[in-house]
C-alpha cells in the first residue's frame, strides 16, 4: 500500500447502524476509498469497555461488515477487519499506555460523558480507551481519520502521544502526526424526537432514529411521526435555528438531496412541515431502504462475511507486523 496517505477509521459494532451512522460516516468513507489508501476497521475491542452479551456481539461485528459493504466500501480497494483479530492493536495499546499521561486522559470529555456521575463504577478500559484509539491508527501509521466532532479531542490524543514517542526515542518524525478528516458540509443527525440530541442507538424509543434496516413502511411512520413544528417553515435560517426538530428535518433534507440549506429553504419557505416529512419520508425511501434490503441479505450468507474479515485480517496484519518490528526496537524490547 502507498504510504503517503492512509485513512484510518474504526466503528463500534452496536448494531443496527443508523442515518446518523450512514450520513456522518459511511457515506464519507466509500469517497475516501476513492482518493486514499483505507483501513475500515469494526472495533469490537472498544465495544467491550461496557458489558456486551458474547453473542450479541458476534452478530453486531457481522451486521457492521454487512453495512459496510451494502454501503459502497470494496473489500478489494479497502482493508476491512475487526479489531480484536490484530493482536498488534492491544500490545501497542500497551506500550501507549507507558507513554500517555493520566492528566491527559482527565481531560478527555467523553469519558466524563459515558461513565456518568458515578465514575468509580466505569470500567478502566473505559478510562483509558483513548490511548488504544491511538494504538489503532499509529499501528499502520495512518496520516489521516476520518472523525466527528466529538471524537476530534481524541484524535488530538493520538497526535500527543505520537509526537511523545518521537521524542522519547529520538526518532523523529516516526509516527506521523495524523490529520483529522472533517467532511465539510455534513451536519450532525440529530434525534427525531429530540432537536438537541445526537441519533443514537442509546435512546429508548425507535422512533427517534431511521435504522438503516427499517423497511419503506417503518421509515414513512417514523418521519411522519417525527417532531417538528406548528408555525410554517420560515425562509431564512436565523429562524430556522430557533427550532431544533425542525432543523435537524431541513438538515437531513439537504444532506439527501445534497441541496443547500438555503436552497431548501428557497423550496420549503411558507409550507407546512407535513409538505416537508411527505417529500423528505420520499427520498430517505430511496435512499435507505436498499440499503436495508442489500444488508438482510448479507447477512443470510455470514461465512462470506467472515471470509472477507479474514482476508483484512490478514491484509492489516501484515502492515501491523512491520510496524511493530520496529516500535519494539525502538522501545528496546527483544
Amino acid at each position: 500500500m502507498n504510504k503517503k496517505k492512509l485513512v484510518f477509521s474504526g466503528v463500534q459494532p452496536t448494531g443496527n447502524l443508523h442515518l446518523g451512522n450512514y450520513l456522518g460516516a459511511l457515506k464519507n468513507f466509500v469517497s475516501l476509498q476513492k482518493e486514499m489508501d483505507c483501513i475500515y476497521c469494526v472495533v469490537d475491542l472498544h465495544a467491550i469497555t461496557t458489558f456486551q452479551n458474547p453473542n450479541q456481539l458476534r452478530n453486531n461485528v457481522l451486521e457492521t461488515v454487512a453495512s459496510f459493504l451494502a454501503t459502497g466500501l470494496n473489500p478489494s480497494k479497502s482493508i476491512i477487519f475487526n479489531q480484536s483479530a490484530v493482536s498488534g492493536h492491544t500490545e501497542l495499546a500497551w506500550i501507549l499506555n507507558c507513554i500517555s499521561r493520566i492528566g491527559w486522559l482527565s481531560r478527555m470529555t467523553q469519558f466524563k460523558d459515558k461513565a456518568g456521575s458515578d465514575k468509580e463504577k466505569a470500567s478502566v478500559g473505559l478510562y483509558i480507551y483513548p490511548n488504544l484509539m491511538a494504538a489503532d491508527i499509529l499501528l499502520y501509521k495512518a496520516t489521516h481519520v476520518p472523525v466527528g466532532a466529538d471524537q476530534k479531542q481524541h484524535l488530538e490524543l493520538s497526535r500527543d502521544i505520537a509526537q511523545k514517542f518521537n521524542n522519547d526515542f529520538n526518532c523523529k518524525d516516526f509516527f506521523p502526526l495524523p490529520e483529522p478528516l472533517i467532511p465539510k458540509n455534513v451536519s450532525r443527525v440529530m434525534s427525531l424526537r429530540d432537536g438537541n440530541k445526537k441519533m443514537s442507538k442509546s435512546e429508548e424509543s425507535d422512533y427517534s432514529r431511521i435504522n438503516l434496516k427499517d423497511s419503506a413502511d417503518e421509515i414513512y411512520k417514523k418521519i411522519k411521526k417525527a417532531k417538528s413544528d406548528s408555525d410554517q417553515i420560515p425562509d431564512n435560517l436565523k429562524d430556522l435555528e430557533k427550532k431544533p426538530e425542525a432543523l435537524n428535518l431541513i438538515n437531513i433534507y439537504s444532506e439527501i438531496s445534497k441541496s443547500t440549506l438555503e436552497k431548501v429553504l428557497n423550496e420549503m419557505s411558507g409550507k407546512e412541515y407535513a409538505f416537508l416529512k411527505r417529500k423528505l419520508a420520499e427520498l430517505l425511501i430511496n435512499e435507505i431502504e436498499p440499503v436495508g434490503k442489500e444488508i438482510k441479505k448479507l447477512l443470510v450468507d455470514k461465512s462470506h462475511l467472515e471470509s472477507i474479515l479474514k482476508k483484512g485480517k490478514e491484509k492489516a496484519n501484515i502492515i501491523a507486523e512491520e510496524n511493530l518490528k520496529n516500535i519494539r526496537e525502538k522501545v528496546g524490547l527483544i
